[in-house]
């Protein structure tokens, strides 16, 4: 290997070329979006979501902010999350009519609006650098309602509920990054990836077992912080 490549510079503009990635499948998935493509959108969602989850412990690893201080990699990762996360899930939960009539214009109103306020909010991490309300992640939610397709009044009041809850002190745990329980957290969030890809790769089919590994993942995922915050020692 040249020693070129071995430098902590070029490692450093790797990883932000790898977060920089992220306009690529948001790009993807939204031209699948609006041919109502929707396994294919959420696959490419899916890959800026593994993209997402590896590009920060790169980044410190790799020091991105000392070696290449001339990008802002948290800045471009803001960017990409707002597009991945939350503009596309909106316009996906909108178009696929999994909310009529009103309902899809508040839901996505509400969403984006809520969203853009959470993603500036200097607060949003705790101390065990989990999320203090819920993080935006729209993509996970309104993929798991693509596959269990519940009534109109159920996705509705998910997305009322976790709009709230965005605005809240109620924490949220970061799979990677919280460091209590994270044996378990990693493990489900690797197969929440896992039965998310088989759910689109099934086209959300109704009778497939993925939507049940979904559903027991994401209680977790949602859930954990939640717990955890309830059995935190007092200080």
């Amino acid at each position: 290997m040249s020693p070129l490549i071995k430098t902590p510079r070029i490692k450093a503009l790797s990883v932000h070329l790898l977060t920089a990635t992220g306009a690529i499948w948001s790009m993807l998935a939204i031209l699948a979006a609006v041919q109502g493509e929707w396994s294919q959108m959420f696959f490419w969602l899916l890959i800026a979501l593994i993209v997402d989850g590896i590009d920060g412990p790169l980044a410190r690893l790799y020091g991105v902010k000392k070696h290449w201080p001339t990008y802002d990699g948290v800045l471009m990762d803001l960017i990409i999350d707002y597009l991945t996360y939350v503009f596309i899930p909106a316009f996906a939960l909108f178009g696929s009519g999994l909310l009529p009539g009103w309902t899809g214009w508040f839901a996505i109103i509400v969403i984006v609006y809520g969203s853009v306020l959470y993603f500036v909010d200097t607060r949003m991490k705790t101390r065990d650098f989990s999320f203090a309300g819920f993080p935006g992640c729209w993509n996970m939610v309104v993929l798991v309602l693509f596959a269990l397709q519940p009534a109109w009044w159920v996705s509705l009041a998910v997305v009322v509920i976790l709009t709230y809850a965005m605005f809240t002190n109620i924490k949220f745990i970061h799979p990677v990054r919280t460091k209590r329980w994270r044996a378990i957290s990693l493990p489900m969030t690797a197969g929440w990836v896992f039965f998310a890809g088989w759910a689109t790769f099934v086209d959300f089919h109704p009778e497939s077992w993925a939507h049940w590994g979904l559903i027991i993942t994401s209680l977790w995922l949602m859930c954990a912080g939640f717990v955890q915050q309830l059995t935190e020692p007092k200080a």
